[in-house]
C-alpha cells in the first residue's frame, strides 16, 4: 500500500499563531516527542526571522538525529543563506522555499511580475541545492493562482532541483473538488515524474482544511503538511490528528498508510496544549474531552453492548486512557449502573431507579453529575439496606 509522508509544521506555522511562540527548550521538547509520533519531516522555523529562531531550528536539528528537518526560507538570497545555516547540524536537512504565485500577491504584496517571479523561483532553487540535497518549493496562495502559471511554475522549480512541489491552500479559500484538480492538472502538466513528490499544506478559514488535504490525497499528493491540534495562523492548520485517524480508520477507501504511530496523538495533543497553555475545544475531533464521552442514554446502551456502534475507533488506539460516560439528563440507567459498579457499588432494581431519579433530578438543576455527587447519592440511597435487612430479620425471629 502506498505511503503517505507527514510533514509537521507545528513548530514553525503552528508557532505563529497569535500567543503561540515557543522558546527553544520548548520547541526540543516537542520536536522529540514529533520524532516519536512518528512524523517524517519536521519543519522547525523560519531563521530570518530573527537570530533566536534560526537558533533554536540549529538546536533542534542538533538534538532531533531521526527525522528530516525543515527551515523555511523566502525566494530571496538573505533568506536562503540564513535557512542554510540553520540547517548544516541536520543529519537530514530540508530547505523549504516558497514565493506567492498569484496575480493577486504578485501585484499588490510583491510588486512583481510573473517573469520576475519565475527567475526568482529558479535561481533560489538552485542557490539551495548547492548546500542542501533536498529542496521544496511552496506556491504560496496557489489555490487562486492561474493554472497555466502554476504549471509553469512548477516546472521551472522542478528544472532547477526541487523534489517536493507544495500547493498551498494559504487562505483556506479552495474547496475539496477544486483543490483535488489542481493537483490533477499539475501532475498531467510535468506528466508525472518519477522523484518528484506533490504536497498539500491547507488552512481552515472555511473549516475545509482536513478535508480538502483527504482530497488531495485522492489527487496523488504523497505529503500533507499539518500541525498537531491544527493550530497556525487565523483559524490554523489541518489537524495532524485528524488526518492520521481518517486515512488509518478509512484506509481501504484511500488505499494509502502513514508512519504516524497513532497510540501518540493524545499525549502529543497534550503536550502541545501544555506549551502554548490553549487548551483544545472540547468537541475537537480525535482528541477533545468528548471525543470518546457519551451522555445520552441511547448511545451509552450502545456503547455498553458493543463500542462499534457509537465509536469509529477505540479511545486507546490514539492514546486515551479510556472512555468516560458523562451523567446527565440525557444519560441512561445502564450506564448509570456501570457507574456505580466502578465506585464499588451494587444496587438492586429499586435502588437503580431512586438513583436514576436523584441523578436526573439533580442534572436538570446541575447539567452534569459529578463523580462526588453520584457517590452521595448511592450512599444515601443504599445505607438503608442494611437497616432493611436487619429490620426483616428481627420480624422473623
Amino acid at each position: 500500500m502506498d505511503s503517505v509522508r507527514i510533514f509537521d509544521t507545528t513548530l514553525r506555522d503552528g508557532e505563529q499563531s497569535p500567543g503561540f511562540s515557543m522558546n527553544t527548550e520548548e520547541k526540543i521538547r516537542m520536536a522529540r516527542q514529533l520524532a516519536a509520533l512518528g512524523v517524517d519531516v519536521i519543519e522547525a522555523g523560519f531563521p530570518i526571522s530573527s537570530r533566536g529562531d534560526l537558533e533554536a531550528v540549529q538546536q533542534v536539528a542538533r538534538e532531533v538525529r531521526t527525522v528530516p528537518i525543515a527551515a523555511l526560507a523566502r525566494a530571496k538570497k538573505q533568506d536562503v543563506n540564513a535557512a542554510i545555516e540553520a540547517l548544516e547540524p541536520a543529519a537530514a536537512p530540508r530547505l523549504h522555499i516558497f514565493l506567492a504565485t498569484s496575480d493577486l500577491h504578485l501585484r499588490v504584496k510583491l510588486n512583481m511580475t510573473r517573469e520576475q517571479a519565475l527567475e526568482a523561483i529558479s535561481s533560489m532553487i538552485r542557490l539551495g541545492r548547492n548546500h542542501v540535497g533536498e529542496v521544496e518549493f511552496s506556491a504560496e496562495d496557489a489555490g487562486r493562482t492561474d493554472i497555466g502559471f502554476l504549471c509553469q511554475v512548477c516546472q521551472v522549480a522542478v528544472d532547477a532541483g526541487a523534489t517536493v512541489l507544495n500547493l498551498p491552500d494559504t487562505v483556506g479559500y479552495a474547496v475539496p473538488d477544486e483543490y483535488g484538480a489542481m493537483f490533477e492538472q499539475v501532475r498531467a502538466h510535468l506528466d508525472d515524474p518519477q522523484g518528484i513528490t506533490l504536497s498539500a499544506h491547507c488552512h481552515d478559514d472555511l473549516g475545509l482544511a482536513v478535508a480538502n488535504s483527504l482530497a488531495a490525497v485522492r489527487a496523488g499528493v504523497r505529503q500533507i503538511e499539518c500541525t498537531v491540534n491544527g493550530i497556525g495562523e487565523r483559524a490554523g492548520n489541518a489537524a495532524l490528528e485528524e488526518i492520521a485517524v481518517a486515512l488509518a480508520v478509512r484506509k481501504e477507501s484511500f488505499g494509502v498508510t502513514t508512519n504516524i504511530k497513532l497510540d501518540e496523538l493524545f499525549h502529543s495533543s497534550r503536550m502541545l496544549s501544555e506549551i502554548t497553555g490553549a487548551a483544545v475545544a472540547p468537541n475537537k475531533a480525535v482528541v477533545g474531552a468528548n471525543a470518546f464521552a457519551h451522555e445520552a442514554g441511547i448511545h451509552q446502551d450502545g456503547i455498553i453492548k458493543n463500542p462499534l456502534t457509537y465509536e469509529i475507533i477505540s479511545p486507546e488506539t490514539v492514546g486515551v486512557p479510556s472512555r468516560s460516560f458523562v451523567l446527565g439528563k440525557h444519560s441512561g440507567r445502564n450506564a448509570l449502573k456501570v457507574a456505580l459498579r466502578n465506585l464499588g457499588y451494587e444496587p438492586s432494581e429499586e435502588e437503580l431507579a431512586e438513583c436514576y431519579r436523584r441523578v436526573t433530578t439533580l442534572a436538570d438543576e446541575a447539567k452534569q453529575v459529578r463523580p462526588r455527587d453520584l457517590v452521595a447519592i448511592a450512599h444515601e440511597v443504599m445505607r438503608r439496606r442494611p437497616t432493611t435487612v436487619a429490620a426483616e430479620a428481627s420480624s422473623a425471629a
